[in-house]
């Protein structure tokens, strides 16, 4: 485990890396002994640096949801991380150039709430909590490298968690829909880049049921004092791989009759 200095330390590493756009090295080799719970208290130390510069907690995102992503990084675990307000773009807007650092896409099916979820919520909780679910793009960035230019190694779990779950943007559809009304295993989407479909994927690929990662979302959360509260957006996992965004790419997900979302990177 690590001791408070050195998890201010791997904070201020990963605020100055998103500060600079250079990317910092990985903190499993900097910090071998590192555990889970080290790493979401690097992503919390960031929260109140960033709180106190004036940002504000809009939602939370999960991620590593799907089995494929899972299999990567050799774990059996969603991670999470936390939405800001300056993180929120316009659907069909455009990603400034130089936001980023390597700016990729997922497509997923974000919760709006309307009531808060408490640590031990059912699935009916989370739909009675829902005011709607939306078409969504998540941007990732992440501000540690993918991989170690001398030993090869990878990112580890804990490096994401650490890096607020590699989470950069998000894009909310215009349309909304009662989560009730429809069987989220079933709402997939078609994605294109720059006109040419890349990816299709449903939401079954998200923990078998998309409002099935709330429900982790909320006991996880409780186990560190955090809780979803009323008004914030939960991106509930991608259903898809990311997709590599440099720039003058064109993303675009079409949901069908659930509608759909796009942005443009700069």
């Amino acid at each position: 485990m690590l001791i408070a200095a050195q998890i201010e330390d791997a904070a201020s590493v990963l605020l100055e890396a998103e500060a600079s756009r250079i990317q910092t090295g990985l903190l499993s080799q900097k910090f071998p002994d590192m555990t889970l719970d080290d790493a979401y208290a690097v992503q919390t130390a960031q929260i109140g640096r960033k709180l106190a510069e004036g940002r504000r907690i809009i939602g939370w995102k999960i991620g590593l949801t799907s089995k494929v992503m899972q299999a990567a990084l050799g774990i059996d675990t969603p991670d999470s991380g936390v939405l800001y307000d300056d993180m929120l773009f316009e659907d069909g807007g455009t990603v400034p150039a130089g936001r980023f650092i390597q700016p990729r896409a997922e497509v997923e099916i974000a919760f709006l709430m309307k009531d808060a979820l408490e640590p031990d919520a059912t699935r009916e909780d989370v739909l009675a909590a829902t005011e709607a679910v939306v078409p969504s793009i998540e941007i990732l960035d992440t501000r540690i490298v993918r991989q170690d230019p001398e030993t090869g190694a990878t990112r580890k779990i804990f490096d994401t968690v650490a890096d607020n779950a590699a989470n950069g943007g998000i894009v909310l559809g215009a349309q909304r829909e009662k989560a009730e009304a429809h069987d989220l295993r079933w709402t997939g989407a078609i994605v294109s880049k720059n006109g040419e479909v890349v990816s299709t994927g449903l939401g079954a690929a998200v923990l078998n049921d998309p409002v099935m990662g709330l429900v982790w979302l909320a006991r996880r959360m409780g186990q560190y004092g955090q809780k979803i509260e009323p008004g914030q957006v939960v991106l509930s996992g991608s259903f898809i791989a990311p997709i590599e965004c440099p720039p003058g790419t064109f993303i675009e997900a079409d949901f069908g009759g659930f509608g759909s979302v796009s942005i443009n990177f700069g």
